[in-house]
């Protein structure tokens, strides 16, 4: 056990560090090979590792394309200047407005392309109505925290989420009936504890004068208005294969497939192109499939070596305590745990953990599996290195002349995150109790 947490230490110390330039996927894959080596993990252990992580890691390729392609279109710049338009010259009114737009983003196009795509668009918007460095912050702040705080709502919104509701079999329909009414929650209590906390930041006033024409920020138009029904499509079929054996990832990666294909105008053999396709597939995160795979070989070292069995029994001790104290604490235990050591490993430790701890009733079982994705989609909020989206969100406002300290980050991160989790794991206590009675 001790070899197996000394490699798993190692392993996120290359994740976050990445030597030599290795990325994330070669580093984790790295800790994969001494896990190997070490014998923490066997040879066969591979094919049951990748069952596992190939849907959710491809389903989660395929949306980032998809945020790409739109990011290259305009469509998420015309999306905020639209936005600042009808903030109405209201510094409260547009924050909240950002806030909205943020949840929206992240709902469809998953966590990191509101974190990596959308930030920017807002610092470039926020910069042009003339806001200070301070008074843009708050917004900057809000946007990333938004990122994962409202990230619950459909399967395809967190990687965290695909990889928990595929561990447990869970379609995408049965997840949303659970987490869209809990995202509200979530939502109501993000804006509520943002604006409490950057209330005083906020400009009372901004002048609108100098914003573009949402429409000159439209570089692909057949793209912009083919975009609109296409993710009408993509939501209904999403839901209509639900209770199919049709993959996540079959129904994201055509919908890649039809956007790169008007994208590209490949009826007219690229004619009339716009958009960089080769740049948009490079830029798409291809080594997070390396990741998924050699992380996860990792985290199943931890379970072959009996740690998760460990935690299967703190889980097992609180649901003696009753559902509300295991949801609770549970939630709060994967969200530190996030913090600590970053949410992917976290939410694969978890649900081994929810599916060896004993006894557990079918409402407590239930509350725990969708805790440990409540815990880890708003833990990792409370320090810099709690994902992999945080790290890249923090290096791009970096690039932008936006520094954010350690301690000030996470002095927001934890004033903020602590009531929104503890609030949003309150109301999945009570929808369960709703829906099992």
């Amino acid at each position: 056990m001790i070899t197996a947490v000394l490699i798993f230490v190692l392993t996120l110390i290359f994740v976050l560090w990445q030597p030599r330039g290795l990325g994330i996927g070669w580093s984790a894959l790295a800790g994969a090979g001494l896990a190997l080596l070490f014998g923490v993990v066997q040879p066969k252990d591979i094919h049951l590792v990748w069952s596992i992580i190939w849907d959710p890691t491809i389903t989660f390729i395929g949306l980032i394309v998809i945020s790409l392609l739109l990011d290259e279109a305009g469509f998420f710049a015309w999306c905020a200047i639209h936005v600042a338009i009808w903030g109405k010259g209201n510094g409260t009114r547009l924050f909240l407005l950002i806030i909205l737009l943020g949840a929206s983003v992240s709902a469809i196009f998953a966590n990191d392309g509101t974190a990596l795509i959308l930030t920017p668009i807002v610092l470039s918007v926020l910069f042009s109505l003339g806001f200070s460095p301070k008074g843009a912050m708050a917004f900057i702040l809000a946007t990333g925290f938004v990122a994962d705080s409202t990230s619950l709502p459909l399967v395809i919104s967190n990687l965290v989420n695909i990889l928990s509701a595929d561990y447990f079999h869970k379609s995408f329909g049965e997840y949303a009936k659970v987490m869209i009414p809990v995202n509200f929650a979530a939502l109501g209590a993000t804006l509520l504890t943002l604006w409490i906390y950057f209330r005083k930041s906020l400009p009372a006033t901004y002048s609108a004068l100098e914003l573009p024409d949402p429409s000159t920020r439209i570089h692909d138009r057949l793209l912009f208005r083919a975009t609109f029904p296409l993710l009408l499509l993509l939501l209904t079929t999403y839901f209509i294969t639900a209770g199919s054996r049709i993959p996540v990832s079959v129904v994201t990666g055509i919908a890649a497939i039809i956007w790169l294909a008007i994208a590209g105008r490949w009826w007219k053999g690229g004619q009339g192109a716009v958009i960089p396709i080769k740049k948009v597939l490079k830029e798409a995160p291809w080594q997070i499939v390396l990741f998924s795979l050699g992380m996860y070989l990792v985290v199943y070292g931890l379970k072959n070596q009996g740690l998760t069995m460990e935690v299967g029994r703190l889980l097992t001790s609180m649901a003696a305590e009753g559902s509300f104290v295991s949801t609770i604490g549970s939630g709060f235990m994967f969200a530190f745990l996030s913090a600590g050591m970053n949410n992917l490993p976290t939410v694969l430790i978890g649900a081994i953990g929810i599916q060896q701890a004993l006894h557990l009733s079918p409402l407590i079982k239930e509350s725990m599996i969708y805790a440990n994705i409540i815990g880890c989609d708003l833990g990792p909020k409370m320090t810099p290195i709690g994902s992999l989206a945080t790290l890249l969100w923090l290096h791009v406002l970096e690039k932008k002349g936006e520094k954010i300290s350690t301690g000030e980050y996470i002095k927001v991160g934890v004033i903020v995150t602590v009531p929104v989790l503890f609030l949003t794991l309150s109301a999945l206590y009570g929808w369960l109790i709703f829906l099992h009675f």
